[in-house]
């Protein structure tokens, strides 16, 4: 696409509305010229015509300076200039796509492309495949998104320069690259949201080919993205210092792994994940300063290892106070889990003010029940329970008394806490669903995803296809795959610097390629047979349901 100017003009008064688009009578040179270098392009329509955003609207491949390419439209013709040199032997496409309109009602003309080729033949070669967003939940957003190819040779790419061939997505995710050149490429996909032509890593979804494409007449390619996020900026530490008594490590990236070695690690120090920042606690002010080995792994790979001098002095700072997080508004059956996050490490729980209620019964929390996710940070605190079938409220509630909980500076929770889980019964719920994934290797990592568009069931199959849910909670659901590769069950994006590409997400797809997968209480959903592609993410064989008896 290029950024062109053009010249105004009005459009007539009166008469009958204009339901017709603009037609193309003649073109200066004839499309699929060959052998021409033209300093001027001529269309001529039927009718006045006028130009609708064309710095967007015009795509020209391959790429040519933008700014030495000037539009114009004037009564009925549009002019292109072309102030500069073309390639030799090569075949260059004009796609108005919809940038030319009539003066009186904006209709665009249709199918408007121009062909032309400054040697002794048009490129015939051409480039098609698919593409889907990673993690799309629900109706797909094609409009914005590209796909270009650069030759192997070209120092720049999608994050640096436009591409030498572009193209855009149809509205179903599909495209198609013509009028190629033989050779060999590297290709792209992107979600061009500010319209620069390149791909921006940190807030545009992008995508890439790891291997070399290479087009030739002898055989046909085809090319499938799947985009995501995939932030490039490699993690660092940008500053350490006090906050009162405590440590800060400041980071200009969340990271994902991380390993902390320090004196006193989980029995006088403990420590605590922020926004960009994990906070050291002392128990109690130390006077000389600490060897603090830090590694840290961001989401995409990047990782740096970092020696720091932590200090613990005395300070009369107030600690802030300590607040909690409920994963609140879950459904169970008969196994609740409960988790707690607290913004501080938590030294102290008063048992005797913890329990779960039902209807007029009080259960208390016992020792047993209580786990901490990292015994060096006590930031995460886990409640599990098993509650029968005989406990017939559909409605438990976790209750905390205030002062229940204490923080390693001292504070406690000043409010009482109260979180509501649904229990669900037996007799509601759906035996389940199995089958098989096909055209995939382990390990996979399977999700059912709710309404709420919330992970509502997980499982992790190491190797093999065959899968199965059982107990589940009647609703719609979307069932999404991962190909984990490495098998740390999570999803890992791309890494370009690597050359590594993103881990492989599917969906499955019933009829009319919806993804609504419904399951009834009282059913099971079995012999359901996927098949793994690429081009449409997740196919459905067959599959049956039968009611139990």
């Amino acid at each position: 696409m290029v950024c062109l100017s053009c010249a105004k003009q009005s459009s007539p008064m009166g008469g009958p509305t204009d339901e017709e688009p603009p037609k193309l009578i003649s073109s200066d040179p004839v499309d699929q010229s060959t052998g021409i270098r033209p300093e001027k392009i001529i269309l001529t329509f039927d009718e006045f015509v006028g130009l609708d955003n064309p710095g967007k609207g015009i795509v020209i491949t391959p790429k040519i300076n933008k700014d030495l390419v000037e539009v114009t439209a004037l009564k009925n013709t549009i002019t292109v200039l072309l102030k500069q040199e073309l390639e030799d032997s090569t075949t260059y496409v004009f796609d108005f796509q919809k940038s030319v309109v009539d003066i009186s009602e904006r209709n665009p003309a249709e199918k408007l492309k121009l062909v032309f080729s400054t040697g002794n033949q048009i490129d015939s070669l051409n480039l098609s495949g698919s593409l889907r967003f990673a993690f799309s939940e629900g109706s797909e957003d094609y409009k914005n998104v590209l796909v270009g190819i650069y030759p192997l040779d070209d120092s720049t790419d999608v994050f640096t320069a436009p591409p030498y061939y572009l193209g855009q997505v149809d509205t179903l995710g599909q495209f198609n690259l013509n009028n190629l050149k033989a050779g060999a490429y590297r290709a792209y996909a992107w979600k061009d949201n500010n319209g620069n032509l390149k791909a921006d890593y940190k807030s545009e979804d992008y995508d890439f080919l790891p291997d070399t494409l290479y087009l030739s007449p002898e055989k046909k390619d085809s090319a499938n993205f799947n985009l995501a996020k995939a932030d490039l900026t490699p993690i660092k530490v940008l500053r350490t210092g006090n906050f009162g008594k405590n440590f800060d490590v400041i980071l200009n990236r969340n990271p994902l792994e991380r390993k902390v070695e320090i004196k006193g690690l989980g029995e006088d120090i403990f420590y605590v994940q922020g926004e960009k920042r994990i906070r050291f606690y002392p128990k109690n002010a130390i006077q000389d300063s600490l060897r603090l080995n830090l590694s840290i792994q961001d989401s995409v790979g990047f990782s740096k290892d970092s020696v720091i001098w932590a200090k613990f002095p005395v300070s009369e700072r107030k600690p802030e106070n300590l607040s909690i997080q409920v994963n609140s508004g879950k459904s169970f059956y008969q196994n609740l889990k409960m988790e707690l996050t607290f913004n501080k490490p938590i030294s102290q729980i008063k048992l005797d003010s913890l329990g779960i209620k039902a209807d007029s019964l009080f259960i208390p929390i016992r020792k047993e029940m209580l786990s901490f996710a990292d015994s060096s940070r006590r930031d995460i605190l886990r409640i599990q329970t098993f509650l029968p079938d005989s406990l017939e409220s559909d409605l438990v509630t976790l209750f905390a008394a205030d002062s229940t909980f204490q923080d390693i500076e001292g504070e406690y929770n000043e409010k009482k806490l109260e979180a509501n889980y649904r229990k669900l019964l037996r007799k509601n719920l759906a035996d389940g669903i199995s089958g098989t994934v096909l055209g995939t290797e382990g390990p996979l990592v399977l999700q059912l995803i709710n309404g709420k568009k919330e992970i509502a069931y997980e499982q992790a199959l190491k190797e093999g296809g065959k899968f199965s849910f059982i107990l589940l909670d009647p609703g719609t659901y979307s069932l999404r795959i991962i190909e984990d590769k490495n098998g740390n069950g999570i999803w890992d994006p791309s890494n370009y610097m690597q050359r590594k590409a993103a881990e492989r997400v599917l969906y499955y797809e019933g009829e009319e390629k919806s993804r609504d997968l419904v399951i009834r209480g009282g059913w099971t959903l079995e012999d359901l047979k996927i098949q793994a592609s690429p081009a449409t993410g997740l196919k459905k064989y067959e599959n049956k349901s039968v009611e139990n008896p």
